[in-house]
């Protein structure tokens, strides 16, 4: 099985044991260990976390480091993911958002099986069996925002936007047009989507999530990332991006807690799991700092419209101060690694930290001494205060240890069974929702 231990491990072995074919005139490309060279270690999201993680467990190996929208911080409640779309999308998609979301989760809730059955009909999902894998597909449209970039205008994510807020060629005001337009749009809106997304698959096996037979969970290609991923995820970072907690706007459903994810866990890999377990984020962030890094020469960049924001360094919660030594940029234009590309230079504050980055490694790879271990210094343990004002409607921001709301599901589901599905052995096609966000978007 793969740990991120072990993803560490390869990166150093790599680094202390690899051949470079250089011409003899220029180095001998078996004398370029980290012993003789300044090795500089970059990488964006997931690969942004292995760096600081790297440069914690094995101090001295990189000489310096480069992390992009480093989600340094292990969360299984990573409710927060939607915080960042929340506060940055237009006003209008965002107020009639979350009006459709509350009115979902109440009906699914409290609502009889009739007015459940019209509801999810409405959207276009009238076989789909359990009313939170319902719920759970309207996330599709928002996990497109991580698409965005500086040169990406609008995409998928604002042609949903416009879905809901453009009437008669007319944009709603800042409060929306309200529930009864929303329902109607977005309800237009995800049944176009999910015939798209779909096609001839049956429903339950293209957005359900309670059978574990389907052909989905049992894919075990070499090359298969998304499985790698979720291995990371149910074993040691989490990272369930679920609707907000009880007494804060949400713009995802709160049926969707960390249980929805965690019992999926055990059909992806029911020899580790045979009953569902919280990932050991407590653990990955005891052994590698998480937001408390403190690493000399460990150079930061995030975005405040970054989705992963709350687990980077510039976590609202945890907003470490920039030192010299280890410098944390913040980026108004970018969005989730976005420095990485020099094309989205065009925001002037992506050209002045990628600017700045080529001067701080020139002046630190002149710092490198061969055979030589800097002794670690103190950086300092500073935190920012927390930021509260970017919503105007709510100041007090939740508790980061906030639990997330507890959902009876046998209630939500009552009448359809909650247990995993035993078919026989069959494994039917399962269209990965994960990728949903790369469809075209839905004309209207």
């Amino acid at each position: 099985v793969h740990t991120i231990e072990q993803a560490i491990e390869d990166l150093v072995y790599f680094a202390r044991n690899v051949h470079l074919p250089f011409p003899e005139a220029i180095e001998d490309g078996n004398n370029v260990g980290p012993d003789k060279n300044p090795w500089i270690l970059v990488g964006g999201s997931y690969s942004g976390a292995l760096v600081s993680w790297t440069m914690v467990s094995h101090p001295g190996v990189f000489h310096a480091g480069y992390s992009s929208s480093g989600v340094v911080q292990a969360i299984s409640y990573y409710w927060g993911y939607f915080e960042p779309i929340r506060q940055y999308m237009p006003k209008n998609c965002s107020a009639d958002v979350e009006r459709v979301i509350n009115h979902m989760d109440l009906t699914f809730t409290f609502g009889s099986k009739k007015e459940k059955d019209a509801l999810k009909t409405k959207f276009g999902m009238p076989n789909v069996t359990h009313y939170d894998d319902v719920a759970g597909t309207l996330r599709n449209q928002l996990w497109a925002w991580q698409s965005l970039t500086p040169a990406s205008g609008g995409g998928a994510f604002f042609t949903f936007c416009d879905a809901l807020e453009m009437k008669n060629g007319t944009a709603a005001g800042p409060n929306g047009w309200g529930l009864k337009h929303a329902l109607d749009a977005w309800g237009q809106y995800e049944t176009k989507y999910v015939a798209n997304l779909c096609g001839d698959t049956p429903q339950d096996d293209c957005l359900g999530s309670y059978d574990s037979s389907l052909a989905y969970y049992h894919t075990i290609e070499v090359d298969n990332a998304y499985r790698s991923w979720l291995w990371f995820c149910c074993n040691e970072v989490g990272y369930w991006q679920d609707g907000a907690p009880l007494g804060w706007p949400s713009i995802v459903t709160r049926l969707i807690t960390p249980q929805y994810d965690e019992r999926q866990c055990t059909y992806w890999f029911p020899e580790a799991f045979p009953q569902a377990t919280r990932a050991k984020t407590l653990d990955t962030n005891r052994k590698y700092d998480g937001w408390n890094v403190k690493e000399e020469r460990l150079f930061f960049v995030n975005a405040n419209k970054d989705p992963w924001r709350e687990a980077t360094v510039s976590s609202d919660y945890h907003r470490r101060r920039s030192t010299s030594r280890q410098p944390i940029h913040v980026l108004t234009s970018g969005y989730h690694c976005s420095d990485l590309l020099t094309r989205f230079n065009i925001a002037p504050d992506i050209k002045q930290v990628q600017d700045t980055a080529v001067e701080t490694f020139t002046k630190w790879i002149k710092e490198f001494v061969p055979g030589q271990r800097n002794a670690k210094k103190d950086l300092g343990t500073e935190i920012e205060p927390l930021v509260r004002e970017r919503d105007e409607a709510s100041t007090t921001i939740p508790s980061v240890d906030v639990t997330p709301p507890v959902v009876d599901l046998g209630v939500v589901n009552s009448g359809v069974s909650t247990s995993p599905s035993s078919n026989d052995g069959a494994s039917p096609g399962h269209v990965g929702p994960k990728n949903a966000w790369q469809l075209p978007p839905v004309q209207v």
